[in-house]
């Protein structure tokens, strides 16, 4: 029996395709009635009549897409209360289904994002350590039963702060997604993640899994408390975390109660992910996984393309931001110059990463979070599919792979009975440019994103005009944007407009001919019908038959050309490699051979490489197949080592808080992107000695390097070269020039530095006594090393009394202090440093900068060396370590230094100091080939270097340069045209954004201390 456009059959209800308007209101009905059913709460009372019901729909004739690797043409997918009851071709209709006709369409599972912030609230951050700003706070204000700094949050809970919010819900579910892993992203430990649906119901039945995950970062977020400032203090805050969580778990009586410990070791059990957003975090936050035997799940940065190998090497699973950069506006030549090309380059390739993810074979998920709006969330997907991601993988990492590793997978990820029934309902493939997401059901429940187009109308029509005329027309595009075409000898493009069920066309007879049909009417179910004028203006009507329905020729997003792009360079600045040098077999000929040792300096002498190593001094020297340099007229040394350096740090040199940060590592945060290991390398420098600043009394580790341009930071390392840690003395340890507010951390005065000291080493005897069951303590672990002679000491300073204090102060405790650096007064002291057996390293004529150096002098150096104490020169700033042999030849000038003993200070003398003398420093056989070849004399003013060689390998070469210079001009050029090509399409774009370098000296404060924007004439060298 036929009811109206509804036919009833056995009490099924199926809607057919040409009565859409009111099957959208009974499906309404339905979809409200489902509604009821899934909020008809147990313990929520009910204002009204209790009317529970249970929604049942059968999806028919559609393309399902079960998961990325299933996909079944006219299939059923039936659900019932929320959850999928069927999904597969020939699956049986209940006899109490809503069938709902989804021929022509597509269902895939909703999406996934396992990194959200859906449902919290993010507090406000305090922009890190308040320095100058405020006064100190030394402990957390968090009131409670909680752990001693306020960036450890392992206590939170996601799910007790949970609320659902149907304005964020709705833009997520326009985008795809149905579930979220939503977790609050505030601190270094975040505590733990709550898995909810995107429902809009009560938070009671839209969490999936209360604790799903534990979190953390390398941002304190709103922590007011000043430790950690720095990178390297985020880090060592983490390392000594995991370690009091395991001496909570074996003596909590000695804490007492601690909640963040204790939800410490509760949150292991979870899935633990890592918001590292930078290639170089990710390799932190892996390592410190390493340390502890955990397996990170990492939030990238979208920058990790830049290295892969690297990354594959984690073995970690990551979640991929897609939020690349938006091409800036380069019309303005003056803006466009203070840009550097890796920022250019970044732009370009940053739409890479998924692809290069997927060909690396490295597990990944996609997240929505970062984006600037969540509405180019799918039109990013398709961008990283157009760079490259195949269609599968996409799919993949939004709905398997996130609920494989939220362990999940039983509930949502694919189409299958028993899960939820989180489906979305497209008009075609989803990644395609042109597919539109029709409905997003959520736990059963409908969510409609776009009525439009549900209808497909497309196809080729027989149109009936009553004036006898007959036309076939075609209509193609989309299903939400038709386009129509009258089929003859010359096909003829029109005009159509639908509304619901109302069509308008306006339709060209001839070519070029200004007078067309104008037709409107009705899309029925068994035809089209309507009035209109004929091109004489005479009413007609007429009708229209579909003659063959319109096919979806591929279940796959059309491909479009591949981009033409630029190469990677390592590291990721426009003087990196776009192929890594290698070690070689070099003959250096006929050069005046500096050699450091007893042999002096050799005129015409020949040094030959091979392995890395010098293999041989001396003179007519042959080997076969060596890459011979001819050396006449020129100068071979030994690379220059630089005992005082703050080149290649990430985040910050100082970790001022406290008085004592022995915990700290400089090998934390090891940055080899930093341009100035190039720059330096182009002065000769081959070997850098990375310290912390001059904060506090008892700094943090420091960190050899030898400048290998293009490694990675463990491979920047110095290997097997003695640990040093670095103190300091003065105005900076007792706070003199931080400001009013800096009026209460411990010292105040220099007699206060004396204290600190003594109280750190007599804590650290102390506790190498503690028998087992102690807490391990980081910064006592290298407190214990000095007096051990497993580390040593660089100290900086300045004024005669206090480098007294401290050799006393070093007697007293039986430690040596190996090195004073800066050490201006050293001339007035030279005769203790001796008897004591430290070195001094300190610069050539930098005086009268603040009230403590007004007594240097440019003899110190000489008169330290005369007097029988190891002297090195050194920079402690990145300008002047490109011209270190002209600091050290300044030491002839001022007493008349022998020019050998002046480029020993900056070569040999710095090896000693820093224990690798038997490896560098001098051009001896077996030593690491570290060399330099000078133009001219290597004191000279006038010097430059040709090549500067580490391990065999020729990092630096004058001539290549000049070629890099060519290739960084035509390489800037072609991403400017590109950017501005994206501008004149109408891409949106952004304001040139300076590029801006960290540079940093002893003195710096703030995480991120900039010092340079770089302008284009030295934006990369």
């Amino acid at each position: 029996m036929k009811s109206g456009p509804l036919f009833y059959e056995k009490s099924r209800l199926t809607v057919t395709g040409g009565q859409r308007s009111l099957a959208r209101l009974a499906l309404g009905l339905c979809g409200l009635l489902a509604a009821v059913s899934a909020r008809a709460q147990v313990t929520y009372p009910i204002n009204g009549i209790s009317e529970p019901r249970e929604g049942c729909y059968a999806f028919t004739q559609a393309t399902l897409v079960k998961d990325a690797q299933t996909t079944l043409k006219n299939a059923t997918l039936v659900i019932r209360d929320g959850k999928i009851v069927a999904a597969g071709a020939g699956a049986a209709i209940p006899k109490d289904a809503v069938v709902i006709d989804c021929k022509g369409k597509f269902i895939y599972p909703s999406f996934i994002d396992m990194y959200s912030d859906y449902g919290l609230s993010t507090p406000a951050r305090t922009g890190g350590f308040r320095g100058r700003d405020g006064g100190p706070q030394f402990v957390t204000n968090t009131k409670g039963a909680f752990g001693w700094n306020q960036a450890i949050k392992s206590e939170v809970d996601a799910v007790a702060l949970f609320t659902v919010n149907e304005e964020k819900a709705k833009g997520l579910r326009e985008q795809g997604f149905g579930t979220v892993l939503s977790h609050q992203a505030d601190g270094i430990a975040r505590g733990t993640g709550v898995i909810a649906t995107l429902a809009n119901d009560r938070e009671n039945k839209v969490i999936i899994r209360e604790k799903a995950s534990n979190h953390f970062s390398f941002d304190k977020g709103s922590s007011t408390q000043d430790y950690p400032s720095s990178l390297m203090g985020v880090i060592s805050l983490l390392r000594q975390s995991y370690l009091d969580g395991q001496w909570y778990k074996s003596a909590p009586a000695k804490e007492g109660l601690n909640l963040s410990l204790k939800a410490w070791n509760d949150n292991q059990q979870y899935p633990q992910i890592f918001e590292a957003n930078d290639k170089w975090n990710v390799l932190r936050a892996d390592k410190i996984g390493d340390e502890f035997g955990v397996q990170y799940i990492i939030k990238s940065g979208n920058n990790e393309y830049q290295r892969m190998k690297e990354i594959a090497a984690t073995k970690a699973a990551f979640i991929l931001s897609l939020n690349y950069p938006a091409a800036m506006d380069m019309e303005d030549p003056n803006d466009a110059r203070f840009v550097a090309l890796a920022d250019m380059k970044h732009w370009e390739l940053a739409p890479t990463e998924p692809a290069a993810f997927e060909k690396a074979n490295i597990t990944f998920a996609l997240t929505a979070a970062d984006l600037r709006d969540v509405k180019t969330f799918l039109s990013s997907v398709r961008k990283a599919i157009e760079y490259g991601l195949s269609e599968k993988r996409a799919l993949e990492a939004l709905t398997q792979t996130p609920a494989s590793l939220l362990k999940i997978g039983d509930k949502v990820g694919s189409l299958e009975a028993g899960k939820l029934a989180n489906f979305l309902v497209t008009s075609g493939p989803i990644f395609a440019e042109n597919t539109v997401i029709y409905q997003n059901w959520v736990q059963g429940a409908k969510y409609e994103v776009k009525a439009e187009g549900w209808a497909d109308i497309r196809g080729t029509y027989a149109l009936t005009l009553t004036n006898g005329q007959r036309l076939n027309i075609d209509i193609k595009g989309t299903a939400t944007a038709p386009a129509v075409s009258v089929l003859q000898k010359d096909t003829l493009s029109g005009k159509i407009s639908v509304t619901g069920q109302l069509v308008k066309l306006t339709l060209p007879l001839k070519k070029g001919d200004s007078q067309q049909l104008r037709l409107s009417g009705i899309v029925g179910q068994s035809g089209w019908s309507g009035t209109g004028l004929d091109t004489n203006s005479n009413a007609i009507t007429w009708t229209a038959a579909l003659s063959k329905p319109f096919e979806v020729k591929s279940d796959s997003v059309k491909k479009k050309d591949a981009p033409q792009l630029g190469n990677v360079y390592y590291p990721f600045v426009g003087y990196g490699w776009e192929t890594a040098p290698k070690q070689e077999v070099i003959l250096i000929k006929n050069a005046t051979v500096w050699t450091n040792e007893k042999e002096g300096k050799l005129e015409n002498a020949d040094v030959l490489v091979r392995g890395g190593k010098i293999a041989q001094v001396g003179k007519g020297l042959s080997a076969a197949g060596a890459r011979v340099i001819d050396g006449t007229g020129k100068h071979l040394t030994a690379g220059i080592i630089d005992e005082h350096s703050h080149i290649a740090i990430s985040r910050g040199v100082n970790e001022g808080t406290q008085s004592v940060t022995a915990e700290v590592r400089i090998a934390d945060v090891v940055n080899p992107d930093d341009v100035n290991i190039y720059r330096q390398l182009s002065g000769g420098v081959t070997s850098s000695h990375l310290l912390h600043g001059s904060a506090n009394t008892i700094g943090g580790q420091s960190q050899l390097i030898k400048l290998r341009w293009g490694a990675n930071a463990e491979d920047l390392k110095f290997a097997g070269s003695d640990q040093f840690i670095k103190f300091a003395l003065g105005e900076n340890v007792k706070q003199a020039n931080w400001g009013e507010n800096q009026r209460t951390r411990f010292p105040q005065t220099r007699m206060g530095v004396e204290q600190v000291l003594a109280d750190a080493f007599t804590r650290a005897k102390d506790y190498e006594k503690e028998g087992a069951g102690k807490r391990r303590d980081l910064e006592l672990d290298a407190l214990v090393e000095i007096l051990n002679k497993k580390r040593f000491i660089t100290c900086h300073s300045y004024v005669q009394s206090e480098i007294n204090m401290l050799l006393k102060t070093a007697d007293r405790f039986g430690f040596k202090v190996n090195t004073f650096t800066h050490i201006l007064e050293g001339y007035k002291v030279a005769d203790k440093m001796k008897e004591h057996g430290a070195g001094g390293s300190t610069f050539a004529d930098w005086w009268a900068y603040k009230m403590e150096v007004q007594d240097a002098i440019p003899y110190n150096a000489n008169i330290m060396q005369r007097v029988g104490v190891l002297t090195a020169i050194n920079s402690d700033d990145a300008e002047m370590a490109r011209r270190l042999n002209h600091e050290a030849a300044k030491s002839i000038t001022y007493g008349d230094m022998d020019e050998q003993d002046a480029l020993k200070m900056v070569t040999l003398n710095p090896a000693k100091l820093l224990h690798v003398a038997d490896k560098t420093g001098s051009i001896k056989a077996g030593k690491d080939a570290d060399l330099v070849l000078w133009n001219e004399h290597p004191l000279s003013v006038y010097a430059k270097a040709e090549k500067t060689i580490v391990d065999g390998i020729v990092y630096f070469d004058r001539e290549q340069d000049l070629e890099l210079r060519k290739r960084i001009a035509e390489e800037r050029a072609r991403l400017i045209g590109k950017m501005l090509g994206d501008k004149k399409k109408g891409a949106p774009t952004t304001r040139p954004v300076p590029t801006r370098e960290e540079i940093y000296h002893c003195e710096d404060l703030q995480a991120g201390h900039v010092h340079h924007i770089l302008s284009d004439s030295h934006a990369e060298l």
